[in-house]
């Protein structure tokens, strides 16, 4: 029988997409299942649904605050107290940056990831999408010459297309915020799921046993 299959559409910018990414890399839940990260541009998803960024509607611009960092405690995941100054940022850089990596130095994909989110997110670089910011960040995983390397190709115009072409495919799929997750089961069925209150839905879609994970009492 075929394990099952996640794809995580990502963005540094989102917290949640953070914390989606940490449990799906940490929680023994997800051990068993086949994982694929995938960069886009959350700014590109939503102009494409035409939705509001949750930071300009009043009152769920507190409540998304205040959900990260109940959901950061309910799975430990660390994170900042308070969003790094002047969020969000425009993450096209590095999400561009991110894509490259993932053509040129796959199996760096997830440290680089890894290593973004933790720099604005727990770390609280307000100038991630800067390359001045980002840049080291990407030298310590990939050293001076891949970094370098990645910082050219990043530029290119199959690199910019392909970022594009994977948030259309985010799109296409349902995406219309993140994370997002395109689950396939065993008995090889496809859904999407949003979100990190979604987690528990993603679990059972996947027939996966929760009780390894204390996080997953949260969820319904």
């Amino acid at each position: 029988m075929a394990a099952p299959r996640i794809t995580l559409y990502l963005d540094i910018v989102s917290p949640f997409a953070y914390i989606a990414f940490y449990v799906l890399r940490h929680s023994p839940v997800f051990s068993g299942c086949n994982i694929t990260y995938v960069p886009i541009f959350l700014g590109g998803l939503m102009n494409a649904c035409g939705n509001t960024p949750p930071i300009k509607i009043r009152n769920k611009d507190v409540w998304i605050d205040q959900e990260r960092t109940r959901w950061a405690r309910a799975f430990s995941v660390p994170i900042l107290e308070h969003r790094p100054e002047g969020f969000p940022p425009l993450t096209l850089g590095p999400q561009r940056a991110l894509t490259a990596i993932s053509q040129k130095y796959p199996a760096q994909l997830v440290p680089a990831f890894e290593a973004l989110f933790h720099e604005f997110w727990v770390k609280g670089n307000a100038k991630i999408g800067q390359p001045e910011a980002f840049g080291p960040v990407l030298e310590k995983q990939l050293g001076k010459a891949g970094s370098q390397d990645v910082f050219e190709a990043m530029n290119q115009p199959e690199i910019k297309s392909l970022l594009t072409s994977r948030t259309d495919q985010a799109f296409k799929s349902g995406a219309f915020g993140l994370p997002w997750f395109e689950c396939t089961n065993a008995k090889g069925h496809t859904e999407g799921f949003w979100g990190v209150d979604h987690l528990g839905q993603v679990a059972d879609f996947l027939e996966l046993s929760r009780n390894s994970d204390r996080g997953f009492r949260s969820l319904l």
